[in-house]
């Protein structure tokens, strides 16, 4: 891994540094995004597709000088107000990565991609 992709939250160096991989965020704001009431899935890889689980699908994060900006892409359950659960999950995120790293969140951008129609399968129930 490039030691520069690498984000150093070290409060105090006596003991030594404390760095956090970009891909760390991208778990957080993953997990976060999916507590969020009416999120169907956020969008999966094609790895995925063939059974490899994981939480940074659909994620992106750009380092900034003094923050994190992210997109995330998202299907929704249908009958949702879109604008609610876009506005719950980018306060899940910052509220996640605020507390769990103490790095100031600049942006979080929802892209919409998908509804998903009530009665279909969610790739989670089908494993």
């Amino acid at each position: 891994m490039d030691e520069s992709q690498l984000l150093d939250v070290s409060m105090d160096e006596t003991m030594g540094k404390v760095e956090i991989a970009p891909e760390v965020i991208e778990v957080i704001a993953g997990i976060a995004a999916s507590e969020a009431e009416g999120v169907w899935s956020l969008r999966g890889s094609l790895a995925e597709r063939f059974g490899k689980k994981t939480h940074s699908k659909g994620v992106k994060v750009d380092l900034a000088e003094n923050s994190i900006k992210i997109d995330l892409y998202t299907i929704l359950k249908m009958g949702v107000s879109i604008p609610a659960v876009c506005q719950e999950i980018q306060g899940n995120i910052k509220q996640s990565i605020t507390s769990m790293t103490s790095l100031a969140v600049s942006e979080v951008n929802i892209h919409v991609v998908g509804i998903q129609a009530e009665g279909s399968k969610n790739l989670k129930d089908t494993k």
